[in-house]
C-alpha cells in the first residue's frame, strides 16, 4: 500500500472508530437492533474509513494544488473584472459538484431540485467573488461578516418560517468535501501573491463568506415559493439476513454513487485541463500527480458516500426514532451530544481544514487543537438540535443569539482566529452531518409527532454555528494569556508575528489537559 495512503487510512480509522463504537454500544444497551442491521452499519463504517483515506490523499494531491494555482494566476492578472468572473465561475462549478447539495435538494418539496441547486450555486459564486476581493483589498473580515449577517437576519423575518431552517442548513451543506479543499486553496494562493504580513490571516475566510451566499439565496428564493409540509421519508435499513444479502445491498447501490461522483468531478477535471492548457502552470510530473489525485478523490468519494448513505444514514434514522419512542426520550440530548463530539472527526473536509490551518500557521494552531475545539462545538450544537426536536423551540431563539455572540467575539480576537472560526463552521457541517445527524433528528421528530420542516431541519445550521464560538473562545484564551506575558507595546495579534507564542500557548493547553 502507498505509505501516504496507509497514513491517511490510519487517521480515518481513529476518526470513525469512536462513533462506530458509540452506536454499537447504544444498540446493545438501549435500542436492541437486529444483527443484519448491525452488519450493514459496520460494513458502511469500513467503506467510510477506506473512502476517507482515499479522499484525503486525493484532495491533498489534486484539489489543493489546483486551487492554489488558480488563486495565484488570477491574482497576477490584475484585472478586477476578470478576478470577479473567474471567482464567480469557479464558485458555481465547484458547488454544482458538491454531493451534499443533492441530498439537501431532495428534502425540500416546495422547490424543484434543480432550482434550489442553481440558486445555491449562484449564491456561492457571488460571495466567493466577494471573498476574493476582500483579500485583494485587505478588508476586515469581521466587518464584512457583521454586515452580511445583519442583512441575512433582516431578510429572514420576511420569508415563511418553513424556509428558515432549510436556508441556514444550505449554508453548511454547500461547504463540503468538494468545495472546502478547493476554496481554501484558492485563498492561500491569492494571499501568497500579496506577500505582506497579513496575507496569511486573509487566506482564511473564503469558506465563511461562501457559506453566507446560499443562506441569503435560499431566503430570497423562499419568497417565490409556497412551502408545504415536507414529504421526506427517512432512509430505511434494508432487510438483510445473511452476509451475502449485505454484499448484494451495497453492490446494488454502488453504481448510483459511481455515476453521481463522475458528474461531480467532471467539471473540476475539465477546469484543470483548460487551466493547464491556457497557463502551462504545471510540469509533466505535477500533471500526473494531480491526475492520480483526482482518481483517488473519485474512489474515496464513491466509497465514502456509499458507506454513509447505505450503512450510516438508515442507522441514524432508526436510532432517533427508537430512542424518541421510548419512555426515556430525554436521553436523546446527552446521546446526541456524545455522537456530535466524535462524528465531526469523521468529516473528510474537517481533516483538510485542520491540516491546512496547521500548515499555514506553521504548526501554531495544531490539528489536535482544532479537533478538540470543533468536537466541543458540534457536541453542543447537536444537543441543542435534539432539544429543539423534543420541545419545538424556534430556531430563531438559538441562531440569532448565537450569531450575535460569534460576531461580537470577532471584534476582540486575532484576525487569524476569526477566519479559522468562520471557516470551520461551514466545514463542520459536511456529509456525516447531512446523512447521519439529519436522519437522527428527523427520525426522532417523526416519533414525537413534531413538524419536520421547522423542528428537525436546522441541525446542520446549528452544527455550523457553534464552532464559530468555540474557536474564537480559543482565540480569546490565547489573547488573555499573551497579555499577561508580554508588555502592551509588544503585543501583536497576528499568528504570523506571534506564531511562537501561539505554539507555546497551545502546548500549555495540551499539557494542562
Amino acid at each position: 500500500m502507498n505509505p501516504k495512503l496507509k497514513e491517511k487510512t490510519i487517521e480515518s480509522v481513529s476518526a470513525v472508530l469512536p462513533i462506530t463504537g458509540i452506536v454499537l454500544m447504544i444498540s446493545i444497551l438501549l435500542v436492541p437492533i437486529e444483527l443484519g442491521v448491525v452488519v450493514m452499519f459496520i460494513t458502511g463504517a469500513v467503506l467510510l474509513v477506506l473512502g476517507m483515506g482515499f479522499f484525503q490523499l486525493g484532495a491533498e494531491m489534486s484539489m489543493t494544488p489546483l486551487g492554489e494555482g488558480i488563486g495565484v494566476q488570477i491574482s497576477k492578472a490584475g484585472h478586477i473584472v476578470f478576478i470577479i468572473f473567474i471567482a464567480f465561475f469557479m464558485g458555481v462549478i465547484i458547488t454544482l459538484s458538491e454531493p451534499d447539495l443533492q441530498v439537501l435538494a431532495q428534502q425540500v418539496p416546495a422547490v424543484p431540485n434543480m432550482v434550489l441547486i442553481v440558486t445555491v450555486a449562484v449564491g456561492v459564486g457571488i460571495f466567493l467573488a466577494v471573498a476574493m476581493l476582500r483579500i485583494l483589498f485587505q478588508i476586515n473580515l469581521s466587518t464584512i461578516l457583521i454586515v452580511l449577517y445583519v442583512v441575512v437576519i433582516g431578510v429572514s423575518f420576511f420569508i415563511p418560517k418553513e424556509f428558515l431552517a432549510v436556508a441556514f442548513d444550505s449554508g453548511g451543506v454547500t461547504t463540503g468535501p468538494m468545495t472546502v479543499p478547493f476554496i481554501m486553496a484558492m485563498g492561500v494562493g491569492l494571499a501568497s501573491v500579496r506577500g505582506d504580513k497579513n496575507a496569511s490571516n486573509d487566506s482564511f475566510g473564503l469558506v465563511a463568506l461562501s457559506s453566507v451566499g446560499p443562506v441569503l439565496a435560499v431566503l430570497i428564493l423562499g419568497g417565490f415559493y409556497t412551502p408545504s409540509e415536507t414529504a421526506y421519508t427517512a432512509a430505511g435499513m434494508a432487510d438483510v439476513s445473511t452476509t451475502r444479502d449485505v454484499v448484494v445491498e451495497f453492490m446494488v447501490n454502488m453504481p448510483r454513487y459511481v455515476k453521481e461522483v463522475v458528474v461531480s468531478l467532471l467539471p473540476v477535471a475539465a477546469v484543470f485541463v483548460i487551466f493547464q492548457l491556457l497557463c502551462k502552470r504545471y510540469k509533466r510530473k505535477q500533471v500526473k500527480r494531480i491526475a492520480i489525485g483526482l482518481a483517488y478523490t473519485y474512489i474515496g468519494l464513491v466509497l465514502f458516500l456509499c458507506g454513509v448513505n447505505v450503512g450510516f444514514a438508515p442507522m441514524g434514522a432508526l436510532l432517533g426514532s427508537e430512542i424518541a419512542s421510548a419512555g426515556w426520550r430525554w436521553l436523546l440530548i446527552p446521546i446526541g451530544m456524545l455522537i456530535g463530539f466524535y462524528i465531526v472527526k469523521a468529516e473528510p473536509a474537517i481533516q483538510v481544514l485542520n491540516h491546512q490551518v496547521e500548515t499555514v500557521t506553521n504548526g501554531a494552531v495544531s490539528a489536535k487543537t482544532m479537533n478538540r475545539c470543533l468536537s466541543v462545538g458540534v457536541s453542543v450544537s447537536v444537543g441543542l438540535a435534539m432539544l429543539r426536536v423534543l420541545t419545538g423551540i424556534p430556531i430563531y431563539w438559538i441562531i440569532i443569539p448565537g450569531y450575535i455572540v460569534a460576531l461580537v467575539l470577532s471584534r476582540f480576537v486575532p484576525k487569524m482566529f476569526v477566519g479559522i472560526a468562520f471557516d470551520s463552521g461551514g466545514v463542520a457541517s459536511g456529509p456525516m452531518t447531512t446523512t447521519f445527524l439529519l436522519p437522527l433528528s428527523i427520525g426522532a421528530c417523526e416519533a414525537v409527532g413534531g413538524n419536520i420542516m421547522t423542528e428537525a431541519f436546522g441541525v446542520v445550521a446549528l452544527v455550523a454555528l457553534t464552532p464559530l464560538i468555540a474557536v474564537q473562545i480559543m482565540g480569546v484564551q490565547y489573547q488573555i494569556k499573551l497579555s499577561k506575558t508580554k508588555p502592551d507595546e509588544e503585543r501583536e495579534l497576528t499568528v504570523l508575528d506571534d506564531g511562537d507564542e501561539i505554539m507555546d500557548f497551545m502546548e500549555d493547553e495540551d499539557d494542562d489537559e
